[in-house]
């Protein structure tokens, strides 16, 4: 062996069990390591999520109307679409709730944390913290005092009581996301605008609420998300005729759950999917500008 080659094996040897080797070797281990348990993580809480969907997309093709499967039927998709007026009604009336108590909401909550943000008076922190109230409440502590409150100023229970109960519980979600987008807000594009000759309106409307977009349309969508489900508070503040889907969905599984009511499901998720995909460049775009 010459001289060469031992110098070249010494300095391999020396290499491979220095402390950095080793501890390179530990690390990549030790990623190696969690790595696996974060994937299996992953894949149990997917299989947790997804599999009760699966089943429900599964027993919306069932014949029949027990957990017992006996052959591939579309009854259940004829019987929504044809047969299930009541059910639709119930659905529209949660439509029209979601999406105008969600716009009303959105109004007011950016204009509050506008003003909120902008301006300095003597009872903005007791605004900002009673604003938050509806969020840290329980459902059912609005619901009972919402409800005592139109009993007591004699206001007929219907969709005009849902749509004030759900604008009300709707409102600290859209000021909350404004507020976190104005949070990141640099001022001094409101101080050039007005250098520029902008007044305080014009500086409202083409300035900060073009910059609060992306904060404005996610309070909006959460706030139509959040209208769209709930069931504790529109239980106490409903009346007669004015039904939306969970309440009818409450009724109707009561008796027994209808494939009906799966076929619902599935067209409601296939939809939000839609929904979601068409929305997502939106709101990229939005939040490039």
């Amino acid at each position: 062996m010459n001289i060469k080659n031992l110098v070249h094996q010494s300095i391999t040897s020396i290499k491979h069990k220095s402390p950095a080797g080793e501890a390179a070797r530990h690390a990549k281990r030790a990623y190696r390591t969690r790595s696996s348990f974060s994937l299996i993580v992953f894949t149990a809480t997917v299989i947790f999520l997804f599999t009760p969907l699966f089943v429900l997309f599964l027993y919306s093709f069932n014949g029949s109307k027990g957990m017992n499967w006996s052959h591939f039927s579309l009854v259940w998709y004829r019987e929504l679409f044809f047969n299930s007026r009541d059910l639709w009604h119930s659905f529209w009336n949660s439509i029209f709730i979601a999406f105008s108590s969600a716009a009303t909401a959105m109004v007011l909550g950016t204009l509050g944390a506008i003003g909120v943000n902008w301006y300095r008076f003597k009872l903005r922190n007791y605004i900002q913290t009673i604003s938050f109230l509806p969020m840290i409440l329980p459902e059912i502590i609005i619901g009972v005092s919402l409800s005592i409150f139109f009993a007591g100023i004699k206001l007929q229970l219907g969709l005009i009581t849902i749509f004030i109960a759900h604008t009300t519980f709707n409102l600290p979600f859209v000021f909350l996301m404004v507020m976190a987008r104005l949070d990141e807000f640099d001022f001094s594009i409101i101080e050039a605008a007005q250098d520029l000759g902008a007044n305080e309106i014009q500086t409202l409307l083409k300035v900060t609420i073009p910059i609060c977009m992306p904060g404005i349309v996610s309070g909006f969508l959460t706030a139509v998300t959040i209208s769209l489900e709930d069931f504790v508070i529109t239980y106490f503040v409903s009346g007669q005729g004015s039904s939306t889907l969970p309440l009818y969905i409450y009724s109707a599984i009561r008796f027994g759950i209808s494939p009906v009511i799966n076929a619902l499901s599935v067209v409601m998720i296939l939809g939000t999917v839609l929904l979601t995909y068409l929305l997502r460049n939106f709101l990229k775009y939005i939040a490039a500008k």
